[in-house]
């Protein structure tokens, strides 16, 4: 039987192509190189412009420098406030009337005692004779109380002598019971005139006194400062004493009172020293001294300050009362020591300018150095500041080294 070649089904088995299958399984993979390697180009050719920009700015600048000095640093604070006197006494009247006579007027130096006006006393002394009146008539009640009593108790003895004589027959128990009774009220009423007696001596010292408070009299030695009233004005003493004068104890030594920043505070204390200035006396510093700094704050236009008392001598007293001063406080003192410049401290060059800084202490810090034109950090440990200069503790710097305080473009 023969086959027909048309009707029969070829069936072709290929070999594979080892080459081709390996070629096609690579292609994922050299693609991923190559976008690797296509980075890290880029990352270099970024690296290296930004350290050609770098050194091209830093070509294009020119380094301004200061030098590193040894010498002496003072800190100071600066505070406003006025002058008062030490102490201050405000003279007022406890009556109320119409001053008869002033006798004093400001800048006048009074001594302790000394009348400085005077009330009219008309009707205080109108009542202190009608409290005398009172007093006659209190003391001629004590008089007839005291009559009284000698006659009831007379009585009394009488009628209990009888009462013995005639063996309790005369007079009656209720008779006796009630004379008994009329001289323990006589009594009373005696006691009652004495207490009258005594307020009314009450009352009488009270008028004198007030008499003696119509004269208004300093209470200090010093000088008056102000003077209220005049002749012939009315004074009402209600529900506050009413201020006549007020006098100043001793003007050569006085008080200032300034009010301190609350940045400042914690470096201001007792016994440092001081100096001030007032308008009054243009270009002469006076001295003075802290005495007390206040623990309590007054804010001002959300400004903090602390009330601070300076102690002034006035022996010249060429310093009034409310005169405003600035006034200059030392806050610390150093001899001898290495100084740089605060805008050494702040300066970085353009290559690290853009870098985070460091976390450092707060007395750590950095400056940079001119090692002949190039720039290199140093690191140094920092004291007080003036605000101007700073005071280096530690750090590989001396004296005549050059740091860099800033920079500017070469022309």
């Amino acid at each position: 039987m023969k086959t027909n070649p048309e009707s029969q089904t070829s069936v072709t088995t290929e070999q594979p192509d080892l080459a081709a299958i390996l070629a096609r399984a690579d292609t994922p993979t050299r693609g991923k190189h190559k976008v690797l390697w296509w980075g890290l180009l880029m990352v270099l050719i970024v690296a290296g412009l930004y350290f050609w920009w770098a050194w091209a700015s830093q070509a294009d600048v020119r380094f301004v420098s200061a030098p590193v000095t040894r010498g002496s640093l003072v800190v100071t604070a600066t505070a406003t406030g006025t002058l008062q006197p030490t102490r201050t006494v405000e003279v007022g009247s406890e009556l109320s009337g119409t001053l008869e006579d002033v006798f004093v007027g400001e800048n006048d130096v009074v001594q302790v005692g000394e009348l400085l006006a005077v009330l009219d006393t008309s009707k205080l002394n109108d009542a202190i004779a009608k409290s005398e009146a009172s007093l006659s008539s209190a003391q001629a009640q004590v008089l007839l109380s005291d009559a009284t009593v000698a006659e009831t108790r007379a009585t009394l003895a009488r009628m209990q002598e009888v009462f013995k004589i005639s063996g309790g027959k005369v007079p009656s128990e209720s008779e006796i019971e009630v004379a008994d009774a009329t001289l323990k009220r006589a009594i009373a009423n005696r006691s009652v005139a004495q207490a009258s007696v005594m307020q009314a001596e009450a009352e009488v010292k009270t008028n004198q006194t007030n008499v003696k408070k119509a004269q208004i009299k300093s209470s200090v030695n010093g000088v008056v400062l102000t003077r209220e009233v005049e002749p012939g004005n009315t004074v009402v003493a209600a529900m506050s004493t009413p201020v006549l004068f007020t006098i100043a104890e001793d003007l050569s030594h006085m008080e200032l009172q300034v009010q301190v920043d609350e940045a400042d505070v914690a470096t201001v204390r007792p016994g440092q020293p001081v100096t001030f200035t007032v308008s009054a006396w243009p270009g002469r510093q006076f001295p003075a001294s802290i005495e007390r700094v206040g623990l309590g704050s007054t804010t001002t236009d959300n400004v903090v300050t602390y009330k601070t008392i300076l102690q002034v001598n006035n022996d010249e007293l060429a310093l009034r009362p409310g005169m405003t001063a600035t006034a200059t406080i030392t806050t610390a003192e150093r001899e001898s020591v290495l100084l740089v410049p605060n805008a050494a401290l702040r300066y970085r060059p353009p290559s690290v300018a853009n870098q985070p800084a460091q976390g450092q202490a707060s007395t750590q810090s950095e400056v940079w150095r001119l090692n002949g034109e190039q720039p290199e950090a140093v690191n140094v440990t920092v004291g007080i500041s003036n605000g101007r200069l700073t005071e280096v503790l530690s750090g590989e710097l001396t004296a005549g080294d050059r740091v860099i305080v800033g920079q500017e473009k070469q022309e």
